[in-house]
């Protein structure tokens, strides 16, 4: 992997991890792309890659959202009571990943890791979204709704589930998270805000996973400056990408994305079809 592979890969990660569209289906492509599927061990080198470089997008959003990871610290040392009830939200909803996640794993990585699963979560996840967007629960303005604060532990819990769905490549953990949150009253702002502070615990757990397990393989394969510089590229990329999508998730809703992952699932179909997109199995 060279340096400019590494730069556009970050850059990908980081502008779609947040975003409701699928990164792991924008990097698949993105990789391809770049030459990275030649053989086995290269594309499994790089299928690790793009997990361990989320912790760019776990720096974004500990930077964006400082304030909101001060009070839960201040929380858990009983100072901030609000702080202490979003911690524990945000604990309970990543159990149900955590415990299935070490439990399907495998599982995952050996059924669904392949592109026509990863075209079925894009098609399947584009057509939850638009029916939220154009669905009353769904769909509300920007000062409509619940906020942060009020979300009970049952209410997280349902998000956490709903998170889990998400461990289908190609379904989006923030497509899930949003959609779950605005159907549970939340305003949009807060259904992202929610969903970035659960993805600081999601992902840096499957990040740490993904780098003890097959960290070693990796770096052998890639070298030190292509991580390095997916990294940086995802923290500042990931950074404008979350700035810019609350925003426009506040004037727009979920629709123009519950479109564009169609357009994305049929090109990655066609592909499929035509024969000229071929992956290997990551194992």
């Amino acid at each position: 992997m060279t340096w400019w592979d590494a730069l556009i890969l970050g850059i990908v990660e980081g502008v779609t991890e947040y975003l409701p569209v699928s990164s792991t289906g924008h990097l698949i492509l993105t990789a391809w792309l770049l030459g990275l599927s030649g053989d086995a061990h290269r594309w499994a080198a790089t299928f690790s890659f793009n997990i361990v470089i989320q912790a760019g997008a776990i720096l974004a959003v500990l930077g964006l959202y400082r304030q909101r990871v001060g009070q839960m610290i201040r929380g858990l040392l009983g100072r901030d009571l609000l702080g202490l009830k979003l911690a524990i939200n945000l604990l309970v909803a990543f159990l149900p990943a955590a415990v299935l996640g070490l439990l399907l794993d495998k599982k995952i990585e050996e059924h669904l890791n392949g592109p026509w699963p990863v075209v079925i979560a894009l098609f399947a996840g584009a057509i939850l979204m638009l029916w939220v967007a154009y669905n009353p629960k769904g769909k509300r303005s920007p000062d409509a709704g619940k906020e942060i604060d009020s979300l009970s532990w049952r209410a997280a819990a349902f998000i956490g589930l709903a998170q889990c769905v998400a461990m289908w490549p190609g379904t989006s953990r923030s497509m899930m998270c949003i959609v779950a949150a605005l159907l549970l009253g939340l305003r949009p702002r807060a259904a992202a805000e929610f969903t970035f502070l659960l993805g600081l615990i999601t992902l840096t757990a499957a990040t740490g996973y993904k780098g003890l397990k097959d960290g070693r393989d990796m770096y052998e394969q890639i070298g030190p400056l292509p991580i390095v510089i997916g990294v940086v590229a995802a923290t500042i990329s990931a950074a404008l990408a979350v700035k810019w999508f609350v925003s426009f998730l506040n004037r727009h809703g979920l629709a123009p994305f519950g479109w564009y992952r169609l357009i994305l699932a049929g090109l990655f179909a066609a592909l499929l079809i035509m024969g000229v997109l071929h992956l290997p199995a990551v194992k």
